[in-house]
């Protein structure tokens, strides 16, 4: 299935430009048909795992088509992990073969991995891949927990790729910006393969750097970003200096997106398309269109094309204007969870992927987010969704990060606390709450810390959050 994106480009179209250095589709396809004999010559079989170690690279993606040619899995392993967190998904999902760049050869040499651009060896057949067989297996980042490894076939893989080519518009004639780790499906499937099922160009940074990037989007005609990656872009001399006439969207995958940062883009005519979803969604499950995002700013938009949603509480569907838990369902979903059948089997009902997030949806049938289940303070009975609060915390002046977490009380059950990052003192908190919530959301406390602590995949770890905001409260904003 994915093989045949290859063939259907015209051959001597740019695929991928790295560094300098431009492959035409022609010399992808080649170096796919290489790879696969050279995988096959080294033992790997259909549903083997072959892992890549490294920084973004476009060995990446000749190994992802190559795996859809022998029907193989791509293993991207996170190499922000530390040692022992690496050594425990490499155990868990077994891979045949461990290929990396030379950043990380001291690290790989455990595994017996090989440097990218020697392996040799061709076989005399190659295994024959299907379009049901899993392609991916990304393991999530663990922030509550150990790791899942999410199995993704190729049909979830092209199936999200219609979907990201519907919401973009995106044709052959696209330049696609990827600055984020392809070892997250984000990196991966937001824009990259979505604009090879297309034969457009995908642009690929090593790693991200703001002034770079913001250079890059004068180039480019679609780029894909997340709060912080754009935080830092904007915070650039190249952004203000950049030329962005030609630039048809910026997306942000994320849930919740500070909308200071989407109106900063807008003012430079710039659409910024939120994209909704999950690992286990591939990720596309909800997301604007190039079309509509000026026009819905803060939402996360419609079902992509092709998905199925649902919102659900207490095992009912929802009508408009009331929360929900987000089910998706769609040949985009993962098909298991890897050696996991348990996980899975409460993951997924009747063919929904419940996401464990909560969402509003209004009148016109946008879809607005609200907060992860396992986030929301209940507190004297009543539902309280931290990502609220901290909207309005975040656009007071001398507030860099905020994180809002429950905490144990007596009377309430649960009362939020806030915990700071910045320099806003607290009558400028006290006046936004009052303007901005009603008056039982306000945070029972606010901590200030240096900094929030995040896990591997720069997301906030909760746990620590309360942890923190256990501690003796800096201010007060009760009253």
């Amino acid at each position: 299935m994915l093989d045949g994106w290859l063939a259907a480009a015209r051959p001597a179209a740019p695929a991928l430009s790295f560094e300098g250095e431009t492959l035409s589709y022609q010399d992808l396809a080649t170096q796919v048909a290489t790879r696969a004999e050279q995988l096959a010559a080294h033992g790997v079989q259909r549903g083997d795992r072959v892992a890549w170690y490294g920084l973004n690279h476009p060995e990446v993606f000749v190994l992802l088509f190559a795996c859809a040619r022998m029907g193989a899995m791509l293993l991207p392993l996170n190499w922000r992990l530390s040692d022992a967190e690496i050594d425990a998904i490499v155990a868990d999902a077994e891979p045949r073969l461990v290929i990396h760049d030379a950043h990380f050869a001291a690290k790989a040499a455990r595994f017996g991995a090989h440097l990218v651009g020697t392996l040799q060896g061709a076989a005399e057949a190659c295994p024959q891949g299907r379009e049901e067989d899993p392609l991916l297996l990304v393991y999530t980042s663990g922030s509550t927990g150990k790791p899942k490894g999410v199995v993704l076939t190729q049909v979830a893989v092209a199936a999200n790729a219609a979907m990201s080519v519907a919401a973009h518009g995106l044709t052959a004639e696209s330049r696609v910006l990827n600055v984020l780790p392809l070892f997250h499906v984000g990196g991966l499937n937001i824009l990259p393969t979505p604009a090879f099922s297309v034969g457009a160009e995908v642009v690929l940074h090593q790693r991200f750097e703001p002034a770079q990037m913001a250079a890059a989007l004068a180039e480019v005609t679609h780029a894909i970003t997340v709060p912080t990656v754009l935080q830092a872009v904007l915070e650039t001399p190249e952004w203000r200096a950049a030329d962005l006439a030609g630039l048809r969207s910026l997306s942000i995958g994320s849930t919740d997106v500070p909308v200071e940062l989407i109106e900063a883009v807008h003012a430079r005519g710039v659409p910024v398309m939120q994209v909704y979803g999950a690992t286990e969604t591939c990720p596309f499950a909800i997301a604007q269109t190039v079309d509509d995002a000026m026009d819905t700013v803060g939402a996360i938009g419609r079902p992509a094309k092709g998905c199925s949603v649902r919102l659900v509480a207490d095992d009912q569907d929802v009508p408009d204007g009331v929360p929900g838990e987000i089910w998706v369902k769609g040949p985009n979903i993962l098909r298991e969870y890897w050696r996991s059948p348990e996980l899975t089997a409460a993951a997924i009902s009747d063919g929904w992927f419940k996401t464990g997030d909560v969402a509003m949806r209004d009148a016109d049938g946008i879809y607005w987010f609200a907060d992860r289940i396992k986030h929301v303070i209940i507190s004297g009975g009543e539902n309280i969704y931290p990502a609220e609060i901290e909207r309005v915390l975040r656009r007071v002046p001398g507030v860099a990060e905020v994180a809002v977490v429950g905490r144990a009380d007596e009377r309430w059950g649960e009362v939020p606390v806030a915990v700071v990052v910045g320099t806003a003192d607290r009558e400028a908190l006290m006046t936004a709450l009052r303007q901005g919530l009603a008056r039982y959301k306000h945070p029972k406390d606010v901590v200030f810390v240096d900094a929030l602590p995040r896990n591997a995949m720069g997301k906030v770890v909760t746990d620590q959050v309360r942890a923190l905001a256990q501690k003796t409260c800096s201010a007060s904003v009760q009253g």
